[in-house]
């Protein structure tokens, strides 16, 4: 008997080891550095001069695009000369247009001082001497509000915001209570005592059965209650296929295309040793230098996954969304990131740009001929 139970274990935990090996698959980490259908076409520069990073864009039901982004203090007095919001800034802000080109400040629409919970309000201090990873200067405190979403939610009628504070405190849910893009905003029941995730960079999806999801930094979701007042489940992990080395990931988005899920995430490229790039980035080995600020999308039949393989997207256009418009083309969001190597080709960074994009071949790619007739036409202008 004893036999009998040894052997039943032996072969259960065997079987076990065939069918990981037979499952287990990795995405490709090279990245197609250099590639010119991948990359940014030159031709897109910034629609505004608004300095701003991780932009993010909507098609409004009103018929107006509407823009926000992570924004510096207006006025705030740099010693070094360089805007940057890495550690304090005072909200919110939106704009709107008509055609993407031009763009109509809408001004303020959340304030710490005005609008935040004590939790948001608070901060947290900083060493003193600390410097960003653009080795700007920091202030005394933690307490800016980044990577800010504004969401339409068809099946309710209302517009939420989403955004995350720095420092470790935490994402957070608004909703206007005018039912109108511009607020006022207050914070939804499931964040009015605490961070409704621990983390940054929280995003959003309505399915087309009217469910919302939350998408949390970097593989987590959790669908929220039928009344958007909180979630109405733990946040999980989505199954996706990974690389076999996790690497730091960020920005991520979630949308729908020909019936799939297409997860979007921002990873950086790093130049290798030996001259190749990869997405398999050692933060210790001083030789795996930042290169290229990437995003890489993978699909998916449910929402929770499992997501196939990852592929390379757009090159340095990371921390973006994309958005169909009024006429049904996609477009993808951009800010001319200034750090990595081809960070520092850019004349000008920390910009809101816009990126027209298509599907090739079932892939999301820039649209090198779409995006020159843009700006052309913007220049004009």
């Amino acid at each position: 008997m004893m036999k009998r139970s040894i052997a039943i274990t032996w072969f259960v935990c065997l079987s076990a080891l065939i069918s990981y090996g037979q499952t287990t698959r990795y995405s490709n980490p090279t990245a197609p550095v250099g590639d010119p259908a991948l990359t940014v076409p030159a031709s897109v520069v910034p629609v505004m001069d608004q300095w701003m990073r991780d932009t993010y864009v909507m098609t409004g039901p009103d018929g107006y695009y509407y823009m926000t982004g992570t924004t510096a203090t207006p006025g705030r007095v740099f010693p070094a000369g360089r805007v940057h919001c890495w550690d304090y800034n005072d909200g919110l802000y939106l704009w709107r247009s008509k055609n993407m080109q031009q763009w109509e400040s809408m001004g303020r629409i959340w304030s710490f001082d005005k609008d935040a919970a004590a939790w948001q309000q608070k901060g947290k201090a900083l060493e003193p001497g600390a410097m960003s990873p653009n080795r700007d200067r920091l202030d005394s405190f933690y307490r800016a509000v980044w990577a800010p979403e504004l969401h339409y939610i068809k099946s309710k009628k209302k517009w939420l915001l989403i955004a995350c504070i720095n420092g470790g405190i935490g994402s957070f849910v608004l909703e206007s209570v005018s039912g109108k893009p511009e607020g006022p905003y207050r914070n939804i029941k499931g964040n009015r005592q605490k961070a409704l995730f621990p983390n940054i960079d929280l995003s959003l999806f309505e399915d087309d059965n009217g469910a919302v999801y939350l998408i949390g930094h970097n593989h987590f979701i959790a669908r929220m209650k039928a009344d958007l007042s909180d979630v109405a489940e733990p946040f999980r992990r989505m199954e996706e296929t990974p690389y076999q080395q996790e690497p730091y990931i960020e920005g991520v988005f979630i949308t729908r295309h020909a019936g799939k899920y297409q997860l979007l995430q921002t990873i950086w490229s790093v130049k290798k040793a030996d001259g190749t790039f990869s997405y398999l980035r050692d933060d210790k080995n001083k030789k795996d230098s930042l290169y290229s600020y990437d995003v890489v999308v993978a699909e998916a039949d449910n929402i929770y996954g499992p997501y196939g393989p990852r592929y390379a997207a757009i090159l340095q256009g990371g921390h973006n969304n994309i958005f169909k418009d009024q006429e049904g083309y996609w477009w993808s969001t951009t800010f001319f990131n200034p750090r990595g190597i081809m960070g520092t080709k850019f004349t000008v960074t920390c910009r809101p740009g816009l990126v027209p994009v298509k599907w090739t071949d079932g892939k999301l790619r820039p649209d090198t001929d779409r995006a020159a007739k843009f700006y052309d036409a913007l220049k004009s202008n």
